[in-house]
């Protein structure tokens, strides 16, 4: 019993050494791309495999080298290791030899080879990339100002966040009519238009990368609408001239207050100087009545004293 056990232990690990040298020979490789935070299967195209076959997954962002699977039958029993990496996220169909990885990451692209041992060969290879979704490009009117002379153009920019595999596109109705790509994923794409303000056609710009796409359509109207030029240098103008204009009527309604106020505190015044005058003027004419008063006693006594003289 040992012996036989031994021998196929031994068979399969032949078996599994050529099949790796077969793979390297140039295997079929089937290649996906997929959404990131997806769940996808890679599909052997493999039916019946026996109960007590070996499957094998092998993982590697360019090489398949660790294996992140292996299933086997152990004293009747199927025992299943998962490596760390993958762990809870694989599920394995033993009857096809299919691989069931949820939650795919960017960091999970790469190359998935798959092995089956049982009485004969089989193998498949897979070539896994997967990408963010793209984000929803931004159109913007580049210039500070806009123009009111209604055909002259109007100068328009699509931006969207990089990523891998994205390019940015700009279509008038069905027709790509530009279109631009970075390697590099820290910088934003930008892709310029210009336009006319009387111009009909359909604009629409579009992000994509391999697996999805996102659009975002020009509205004339709203991104290239006529208004006044307004020179940068004349708002400060304006502010200055309006805070001027407002002082000056601050100072006229004080004004106007203040003479309103002295007019109506004039009477009181004159009220008081005549009151003066009539008190000043009685007491004059007082005093030349009593003035008057003495003169005729003056005279009287004079009189009198006249004739007592001519009486002795």
């Amino acid at each position: 019993m040992v012996t036989i056990l031994a021998g196929k232990w031994i068979l399969r690990s032949v078996l599994l050494l050529l099949c790796c040298l077969l793979c390297e020979a140039g295997d079929e490789t089937v290649t996906l791309q997929e959404v990131e935070g997806t769940t996808i299967t890679l599909h052997t195209g493999i039916t019946g495999i026996q109960s007590d076959a070996q499957i094998m997954w092998i993982y590697g962002p360019e090489k398949a080298k660790e294996k992140i699977l292996n299933s086997q039958v152990f004293k009747g029993e199927n025992v299943t290791d998962i490596s760390e990496r993958f762990k809870e996220r694989l599920q394995l169909d033993r009857i096809s030899g299919a691989l069931t990885i949820r939650n795919i990451s960017r960091t999970d692209s790469g190359v998935y080879l798959l092995h089956v041992i049982t009485d004969h060969l089989s193998s498949r290879t897979f070539n896994v990339s997967v990408y963010a979704p793209v984000s929803t490009p931004v159109i913007i009117n580049q210039r500070a100002k806009q123009s009111v002379i209604s055909t002259e153009s109007c100068f328009l920019l699509c931006s969207v966040e990089n990523g891998e595999d994205v390019k940015l596109s700009w279509y008038r109705k069905n027709e790509k009519i530009s279109i631009t790509n970075n390697t590099d994923v820290s910088v934003h794409l930008n892709l310029p238009l210009q336009i006319q303000h009387n111009d009909t056609n359909t604009y629409i710009c579009v992000s994509a990368n391999s697996v999805s796409n996102k659009t975002t359509s020009l509205n004339i109207t709203q991104h290239c609408e006529v208004s006044v030029d307004c020179p940068p240098l004349l708002l400060p103008a304006l502010i200055s001239a309006g805070l001027f204009v407002l002082l000056i009527i601050i100072l006229i309604i004080w004004g106007i207050r203040l003479k309103k106020k002295k007019t109506q505190e004039i009477p009181d015044v004159l009220t008081y100087a005549d009151v003066n005058i009539k008190v000043h003027s009685a007491e004059r004419d007082k005093e030349e009545e009593n003035a008057t008063v003495t003169d005729v006693e003056v005279v009287r006594d004079l009189v009198v004293y006249s004739d007592v003289r001519r009486s002795k």
